[in-house]
């Protein structure tokens, strides 16, 4: 099985992360079976025999890391529910015109009981300021960001400081690109 550890504040070359090489050997030395990279932001694809191998690796990984000077969490998603998440098109028939990026925001741990995102805002758009929420669900939030002023929302900040837990949030087409390298195609 394939699995995807999606770092919080890990942008490869800049302190205090690790370098690809380092982060790519923390999880060998944890057992993965053929760590890869994605991209420079912290995301790392591996396989592993099952969930519980998959995070008794990245626990081990993050140990060795934080050794070496990198202490941030990690969200741990399987890449087949990725790919199922990606095939269900979620963004098919959304108003893309005035958005900066859509964005996918994995939890790292869960919310405290009766802690939830509000169903609705005022207006009934789930808009948050800069942030609109388009589905949540199984620790995964996927939202528009639109860029009031000289910056763009943060769906990041939005998720921890409401549901009071870590997270970490990439654009939607760096989950798209890591379901189309990394997803078992089936035979045609």
């Amino acid at each position: 099985m394939k699995f995807a550890a999606f770092f919080r504040n890990l942008n490869l070359g800049r302190p205090p992360a690790p370098t690809r090489t380092v982060l790519e050997a923390a999880f060998t030395e944890a057992g993965a079976v053929d760590p890869c990279s994605f991209l420079t932001n912290g995301t790392v694809v591996f396989e592993a025999g099952s969930p519980a191998k998959a995070a008794r690796i990245l626990k081990a990984a993050q140990a060795t890391l934080r050794r070496d000077g990198f202490d941030e969490p990690a969200a741990l998603r399987d890449v087949a529910g990725l790919a199922a998440l990606v095939a269900s098109d979620p963004l098919a028939g959304v108003e893309m015109d005035e958005v900066y990026a859509p964005c996918a925001t994995f939890l790292i741990g869960t919310p405290a009981d009766g802690v939830s995102l509000p169903s609705t805002n005022a207006r009934g758009d789930m808009r948050v300021g800069d942030v609109r929420v388009v589905s949540w669900h199984d620790g995964i939030l996927l939202s528009l960001t639109y860029k009031l002023g000289t910056s763009a929302g943060s769906p990041n900040a939005f998720v921890e400081r409401t549901l009071d837990v870590p997270a970490t949030t990439r654009v939607w087409n760096t989950v798209v690109r890591l379901v189309r390298k990394h997803a078992a195609t089936p035979d045609p």
